[in-house]
């Protein structure tokens, strides 16, 4: 970056505003200046239990580029409420909620963006702005994925039994309780959070400074309900034929040592998709890609813009 960033502090430039979805919810927006001559628009939506804040760094630099630069929280998430029994557990009753609300955001945030448009996503983002896509609710000229959530681990673990379980713990319980103690996903086991989320301490460390600053940010455990909802979802897309019918070009970017997604259902869906680009990592990276050391998400960022330079041009 031309200039120093500070992380832990949201640019001066940037608008905080509320947008309000089709049955009136608010959800959090974060815009930067459209540049005077933009080299197009791009539009971030994070991960479960995320917060667009965690990304700031990433989003500084593409608007340094040129990029008219938008992201948002998900309803139910950081700074867009909850919809939990409490204020911290990470529920929805259905992903098609998400879907309805990336699609209405999507279209007014088009119509006032210049082209071209581009939708950049992480994990559970990810998978949402896939599905989006792959329904024609949104239309990017390109897509960017960051370790998409397109299906859970282990994957060696039967594809019937995980809905058969989320099912039954809803049937017998608040499908809003927690569907585990900790923040991440089960299957982590007694992997510390930072194992699985990054390598450099300094920019896992943010997430807990922008935390401090802005309690409201806390998020905990996915529920059962949640669950239930992601993998009927994941599950809908998981399809050779869903994503061949998708002709705009995506990027994904991945590593084979995700503890928190699958690398299997990545893999499966840059095969099926007719103009996808795979950029796989192992053990050097971690889940969040776009926050791993320099030498891994440099990397991350070069492929991007490469593939951006050749999937959406600039126009003049």
């Amino acid at each position: 970056m031309d200039r120093p960033f500070d992380r832990r502090a949201m640019p001066a430039h940037c608008v905080e505003a509320m947008w309000a979805a089709a049955d009136g919810w608010r959800i959090r927006r974060v815009d930067w200046p459209v540049p005077a001559q933009p080299r197009g628009a791009l539009l971030f939506a994070p991960g479960r239990g995320d917060c667009l804040e965690k990304y700031l760094e990433t989003l500084e630099g593409w608007w340094r580029q040129g990029w008219a630069v938008t992201a948002l929280d998900w309803r139910g998430q950081a700074l867009s409420g909850r919809l939990g029994r409490d204020a911290t557990s990470g529920h929805v009753d259905d992903f098609a909620v998400w879907i309805d609300d990336l699609a209405g955001f999507w279209a007014d945030w088009a119509a006032t963006r210049p082209q071209p448009q581009v939708l950049v996503a992480h994990s559970m983002g990810g998978h949402l702005a896939l599905r989006a896509l792959a329904e024609g609710r949104v239309a990017p000229t390109a897509l960017v994925l960051s370790a998409p959530m397109l299906g859970f681990l282990p994957d060696w673990l039967p594809r019937w039994l995980l809905p058969l379980a989320a099912g039954v713990m809803c049937l017998i319980g608040d499908p809003r309780r927690p569907a585990w103690d900790s923040n991440e996903k089960p299957q982590a086991g007694r992997l510390d959070r930072a194992q699985l989320l990054t390598h450099d301490a300094e920019r896992y460390a943010d997430e807990q400074a922008w935390r401090a600053q802005r309690p409201a940010l806390e998020m905990g455990p996915a529920t059962w309900g949640w669950l239930r909802a992601a993998i009927a979802s994941t599950r809908r897309i998981d399809r050779r034929a869903v994503l061949a019918r998708v002709t705009t070009p995506v990027f994904i970017a991945a590593t084979r040592a995700d503890g928190l997604v699958s690398p299997a259902a990545i893999r499966r869906a840059a095969a099926w998709l007719p103009q996808a680009e795979l950029l796989l990592f192992g053990p050097e990276a971690r889940h969040e890609l776009l926050r791993e050391a320099d030498p891994v998400r440099d990397r991350v960022l070069g492929a991007i813009d490469d593939f951006l330079d050749r999937a959406a041009p600039a126009r003049n």
